[in-house]
């Protein structure tokens, strides 16, 4: 059987400053030991369990994060920026997900590092009604591929989107007080209980209690954005429609091609960013 986890770095326990988030963060090294313990963590249990690979996608910043050497022979490691499909490339053909670290939406009251897939960018992405997060957005795709998500652990103020994932355990590895500062367990503690959970989700999916997360098609998305001027970038494209002056929607055939497009419109924006910037 193949795993597939996608690990962030704004969800995991203790990370609470921007310094933890980037390679010259003075906190970077410390993001980096924990990100990289806890998917072993994880790793070397779904091995216990009976697979034979696990395919982890490194899936913050500029994808580098978890440190290659300490991954067992059994893991194979998902790394660089830009790539198609981001958070979940190479997860076709897994048994199984799992999302590490993950954070909440934008605008949450009281979570860590809130934001939707580009926090410079966006503001809000809404898909077939639903305002997602990065975890149902890359559930949403998974599901199209029938992967199902077994097991989210992160910023409790995550927890909310599993109503939409009601088969996925949870573990919370902060509570938030504010976007810069939480509560976290001990790393030992969190351990324990990642193995204990991703026993049970194996159960689970065994006993075939695990859904992929499927959306009616066509797919319709709405963005908004922190700025006026990526959206008049992004009406560029003949199929996508401007709303107002930050807002622009636009429908796909698949989910797949939805993710695809959004990834190209936050290129387009942060690229607009830039060039105003300079």
């Amino acid at each position: 059987m193949r795993a597939f986890i996608s690990v962030d770095l704004e969800g995991l326990p203790y990370i609470v400053s921007r310094e933890h988030l980037f390679v010259k963060g003075a906190l970077y090294n410390e993001a980096r030991k924990v990100a990289t313990r806890i998917v072993r963590t994880v790793a070397e249990e779904l091995h216990a369990q009976g697979f034979e690979e696990v395919v982890v996608a490194d899936s913050h910043g500029p994808m580098v994060n978890v440190i290659p050497e300490e991954m067992p022979d059994f893991v194979s490691l998902v790394r660089g920026f830009p790539r198609p499909l981001s958070m979940v490339a190479f997860a076709r053909g897994s048994d199984l997900a799992i999302f590490l670290g993950y954070h909440a939406k934008a605008g949450t009251s009281y979570a860590t590092f809130d934001h939707t897939y580009s926090g410079a960018t966006i503001d809000r992405i809404t898909i077939n009604g639903i305002e997602i997060s990065e975890c149902l957005m890359n559930a949403m795709l998974l599901g199209e591929w029938e992967v199902p998500v077994g097991l989210v652990a992160g910023d409790e103020a995550l927890k909310k989107d599993l109503e939409l994932l009601p088969w996925a355990e949870f573990v919370t590895l902060k509570r938030a007080s504010g976007r810069y500062s939480a509560i976290s367990p001990s790393l030992k503690k969190i351990e324990d209980e990642l193995r204990e959970k991703t026993r049970i989700v194996v159960e689970k999916l065994e006993k075939k209690e695990l859904k992929p997360f499927t959306l009616e098609r066509p797919v319709k998305v709405e963005v908004r954005f922190l700025n006026s001027a990526y959206a008049e970038v992004a009406e560029l494209l003949p199929f996508v429609h401007r709303k107002s002056g930050k807002e622009v929607e636009f429908t796909a055939e698949t989910m797949e091609n939805a993710y695809k497009i959004l990834e190209v419109l936050i290129f387009a924006a942060a690229g607009v960013s830039y060039i105003t910037s300079r």
